[in-house]
């Protein structure tokens, strides 16, 4: 298969998701964390948890960093064709460069005028964010100030909550909107509170920032990588869909 071919295939699945997934009562998932170019991150986890009851939820940045971004983001789709319903690639915000650019971004400098467009036009469908109903809400950097988690699915590439969703840090102090740090809004504690009260979560598990401390907030937003592009350890989060969510200790934090 070509990659427009793949790329046509993907583009297929990947318009029929919404915004925001809602992640089935039953089973457990597996959340991944930033993959950068780290194919065999991404191997190790279909290997370990590609079968039953596992779904597995990547986190964004598939690419750039990494010395394998292309062979990873091609492998993830692959899959995501073979196994529609049991993997979610959300969007990170190197999958946004064609939006909001960033640099070093060695993928997407090493692409032909062409091939960018057509990853681009390819990565603005990815959603972007999942939740379940026993407490879980999983995104790529920080919650968006909507009225209710469902407006995710009207959020559009570029505006002011997909800056936030994709892009923006969470600082563990006891402010609310913190600004602008490097092209990346900062919030803090009062931010992740008001919001996940407004709509009703436990937990927030993300990736985004590599050295952020892997838990904040009580024990509430935990903060996991999955690439050794930028860390020796590689970390992922395993929760079980029947069971209430409430803190960091009702889940598994792995290395794989």
């Amino acid at each position: 298969m070509d990659l427009r071919d793949l790329i046509d295939k993907a583009n297929q699945i990947l318009e029929k998701e919404p915004r925001l997934i809602q992640l089935p009562h039953q089973g457990k998932v597996v959340f991944v964390g930033d993959t950068h170019g780290d194919l065999e991150a991404s191997k190790q986890v279909f290997r370990h948890y590609l079968r039953r009851p596992y779904r597995i939820v990547f986190l964004g940045d598939y690419v750039d960093r990494g010395e394998e971004s292309e062979e990873n983001i091609l492998y993830l789709l692959r899959m995501k064709i073979e196994h529609p319903g049991e993997i979610f690639l959300l969007s990170g915000n190197h999958e946004g460069h064609m939006i909001k650019e960033l640099q070093p971004a060695d993928f997407w400098d090493g692409l032909l005028l062409e091939e960018r467009e057509r990853y681009g036009r390819l990565f603005s469908k990815l959603p972007l964010c999942v939740t379940s109903a026993n407490g879980i809400v999983a995104l790529h950097g920080a919650l968006p100030e909507l009225r209710s988690l469902e407006e995710i699915n009207r959020v559009e590439s570029g505006d002011a909550d997909w800056d936030r969703i994709v892009w923006g840090d969470f600082v563990e102090i006891d402010g609310d909107i913190l600004g602008v740090h490097w092209g990346r809004p900062q919030f803090g504690g009062a931010y992740f509170n008001r919001l996940m009260e407004r709509y009703g979560k436990t937990v927030l598990v993300r990736s985004h920032q590599p050295y952020a401390p892997s838990l904040m907030f009580n024990g509430r937003c935990i903060t996991i990588f999955t690439s050794h592009a930028y860390l020796p350890v590689r970390t992922i989060v395993i929760a079980d869909m029947e069971k209430e969510i409430r803190d960091v200790r009702d889940v598994m934090i792995e290395r794989i």
